[in-house]
């Protein structure tokens, strides 16, 4: 069983690697060699810097920074990737050369509050197990860095709360992850909605699944949950800013598990109901034993949907009328390139602190909802 403290333990192994990452140490041990080459990435961090763009380090490693994140930075115009925050050495020195980071760049889980020292990093993109989330955030608060945090924000309302509070007392901004509010499909079912092109919205479906899942999404400790903090807060987002609107209540029901010895700590699916203003019905579903992707909103006069909805690409939409044909963008560039515009202009995130927040407090309602079988009001 992964937890949270075995999860620690294992990215931050290595005394020698604690002791000297993200330090001036390492350059006394280096050849000649080695420092021109400390001072070539470092010149082409100050190069960035000088073109106006805001550096990142990106916190965790995982997949989604690996495959998502890091190629986006290459695609930026705002912002470069100017840092990692690591446990794991063999990961340090492999995107250390990829990606050509100053060795005073590298840091691990415990340099990591050195971070405030180094002025080449201006935002902080936590990248780690939900669980995990409130305390990198505030620690990069403290630091006096910008933050993006992936979603859920949190596992309870409470630590959000902790989170908005540390970036506005340290006067940094605080965005989430929330890419699809760049994503030109998703962004044309809002207009739709709100144009009422259509007419008015009488009823929306979201479904957000996929079949398999591993790792620290099953360990409730580090999760919060099942499939409906990772996957299914799309359909709670699509729900919200489809409508435009907040839910009143919900009703929820956990699906069957075909694997309830993998599943022993979460749910594996789970449908769930969101009542919305002016009689409007949100059905969703999400679920880790399942392939789905589904938004679709019906009105009066017609229909319009997005299937697939959520991915990373592929995007497909169609309407009463015909099908949608929008630009194919990358999303993480777009967000990423939004949140360093935001703060270099001083106007506010499309998504911040405060919308991650009530995703959790609709989250938390929902799991309550699923466990008594009860209509839960969402609280004010």
């Amino acid at each position: 069983m992964v937890t949270r403290r075995s999860f620690i333990q294992t990215v931050s192994n290595g005394i020698a690697y604690t002791s000297m990452a993200g330090s001036g140490l390492l350059m006394a041990c280096q050849s000649r060699s080695d420092q021109s080459k400390e001072a070539e990435k470092q010149s082409t961090q100050n190069e960035e810097k000088k073109k106006g763009k805001l550096g990142i380090a990106l916190v965790g490693l995982g997949k989604y920074s690996e495959e998502q994140l890091a190629p986006a930075l290459e695609e930026t115009n705002q912002c470069y990737l100017a840092g990692i925050v690591t446990g794991t050495p063999e990961k340090a020195e492999k995107w250390k050369t990829k990606y050509d980071i100053p060795e005073k760049n590298i840091y691990n889980y415990e340099t990591f509050d050195t971070i405030k020292d180094n002025p080449d990093i201006d935002i902080v993109y936590v990248v780690l197990p939900n669980s995990m989330h409130a305390e990198y955030t505030v620690r990069a608060a403290k630091a006096g860095k910008h933050v993006i945090c992936e979603k859920p924000m949190a596992l309870t309302v409470a630590e959000c709360d902790q989170m908005i509070a540390a970036c506005k007392e340290a006067g940094k901004m605080l965005s989430i992850g929330y890419r699809l509010h760049f994503e030109p499909y998703n962004l044309e079912m809002v207009r739709l909605a709100e144009t009422k092109t259509f007419g008015n919205l009488k009823k929306i479906k979201a479904e957000n699944g996929m079949n398999g899942t591993e790792g620290w999404r099953v360990d409730k400790e580090l999760s919060g949950g099942g499939p409906l903090p990772d996957v299914g807060i799309y359909c709670i987002q699509a729900v919200r800013y489809t409508t435009g609107q907040e839910p009143l209540a919900v009703r929820a029901k956990e699906g069957p598990k075909k694997d309830k010895e993998f599943f022993k700590e979460v749910e594996a699916s789970l449908t769930w109901e969101m009542e919305m203003p002016g009689g409007v019905i949100a059905e969703c579903k999400s679920s880790y034993e399942e392939d789905m992707s589904l938004l679709r909103a019906e009105a009066d006069k017609g229909f319009f949907e997005l299937k697939p909805a959520y991915g990373y690409s592929g995007q497909k939409g169609e309407t009463s009328q015909g099908k949608m044909d929008l630009p194919k963008v990358n999303q993480q560039a777009l967000q990423m390139d939004d949140f360093a515009e935001a703060i270099t202009k001083k106007r506010p995130t499309p998504v911040p602190g405060e919308m991650g927040r009530q995703d959790v407090k609709i989250i938390n309602a929902i799991y309550e909802a699923m466990k008594t079988g009860k209509r839960v009001e969402i609280p004010a």
